[in-house]
């Protein structure tokens, strides 16, 4: 790795820290539906927002097996948590293509924090030194504490006509405003992940100065020569949401357990800890989450390691990283699930350490990254056939 595991080994021993506190908060933040003041600056303090930022301006600039680790420890205490510094860390990564005035303007404030809303939803009209831009946009996690947002929009002419690229797509940019410029929408009312406050926004012909704005999938933009930033975000985000999910599947197993030392179920007449069943159940799954933990793991050195050497990340290191990222997304909330049911009725109350955490999971499982079209695209790339779609790998 291309720190030798210092910043590694640094980033993790932070994350792992605040486990405690975390799941010590996890009421409040679900209650709260953000991030608590308290928790905030504890997360801050541990420069858990800045995992990914380049190290010229502060950042750990972590390879992906470290951003691995750390998001997993996160989620042992909070899934929220660990959501939303998984997502500023992937929108952290915007630096990357920014000026370097740019960049420490923006992100060299300790505080900083980008938060960006789902697909391209805006549209953003050349004028003299930037761009008008219009639209709204949903899903921005974390734009309750960010300082800046930023809205991915499609390139239009003065009459409103796309501008193409030289390929003939659509030509899009990403544009970073002060999160004070945009109008929230407190529309974050869900079954889990309830503390990542993740709220849309809007912006209503907002003046962006080009030297705001990024098109992340022009490399010729970076101002960054790190291996990380050889990586689409898109990717990155796959990697810790995976590692959110088995941080989630971890702690419910030992919660799991813990249970089975104490409880006996009603009408059976041995404990849990001594029914060969559960004994079974728990060793499977227990087998189930250490595989697809090492599959992960092992995947990212891989893939960041092709990347150091070549300078670039190949379609087939895409493909491999992606198969990763949603096999281990889908394996980690089977073994979350089938740990809740193993609870049986203890799982189901609130003051409980499963019920919280199995919704958290459950939401989690519904974004992009481990939606099950991806093995279709991903099964397409596999037989040497056209992809459905490349937005994703």
């Amino acid at each position: 790795m291309a720190d030798g595991g210092g910043a590694s080994q640094g980033a993790i021993a932070r994350a792992e820290g605040l486990i405690d506190t975390l799941a010590e908060a996890a009421p409040r933040i679900e209650a709260a539906r953000e991030l608590p003041d308290d928790v905030l600056a504890a997360m801050h303090n541990a420069r858990l927002f800045r995992l990914l930022l380049p190290k010229r301006l502060g950042g750990d600039e972590l390879d992906l097996v470290g951003f691995a680790e750390a998001i997993e420890a996160i989620a042992k205490g909070d899934a929220s948590a660990a959501w939303v510094a998984s997502q500023g860390g992937g929108c952290a990564m915007a630096a990357a293509y920014l000026a370097h005035d740019a960049a420490d303007r923006w992100f060299g404030p300790a505080n900083a924090v980008l938060a960006w809303g789902a697909g391209i939803q805006g549209k953003a009209t050349p004028v003299e030194g930037g761009y008008r831009v219009t639209g709204k946009w949903a899903f921005a996690s974390g734009s309750r504490h960010a300082t800046l947002l930023g809205g991915h929009s499609y390139v239009v002419d003065q009459a409103g006509q796309p501008i193409l690229r030289a390929d003939g797509s659509r030509l899009d940019r990403t544009l970073l405003v002060r999160r004070e410029q945009a109008e929230i929408d407190d529309n974050w009312q869900v079954l889990g992940l309830c503390g990542t406050g993740s709220d849309g926004f809007a912006l209503a012909d907002a003046f962006v100065p080009e030297e705001d704005t990024i098109d992340r999938e022009n490399p010729a933009e970076r101002t960054e020569d790190g291996a990380l930033y050889r990586f689409a975000a898109t990717l990155v985000y796959g990697v810790g949401f995976a590692a959110l999910q088995l941080g989630v599947a971890r702690t419910m197993l030992d919660d799991l357990r813990q249970l089975a030392m104490t409880k006996t179920p009603r009408g059976v007449s041995v404990s849990l800890k001594e029914n060969p069943v559960f004994q079974q159940t728990l060793a499977r799954l227990e087998a189930r989450l250490r595989a697809a933990r090492a599959y992960l793991l092992s995947m990212s050195a891989e893939v960041y390691a092709n990347a150091e050497a070549t300078g670039e990340v190949s379609i087939d290191d895409r493909t491999s990283m992606k198969l990763a990222s949603t096999h281990v997304i889908h394996e980690a909330v089977e073994v979350s699930m089938a740990a809740y049911r193993a609870a049986g009725s203890t799982a189901i109350f609130k003051s409980g350490p499963f019920e919280r955490r199995l919704r958290d999971a459950m939401t989690a499982s519904q974004q992009t990254q481990g939606r099950p079209q991806n093995f279709v695209t991903l099964g397409r790339i596999l037989m040497d056939l056209e992809p459905d779609t490349t937005a994703f790998i």
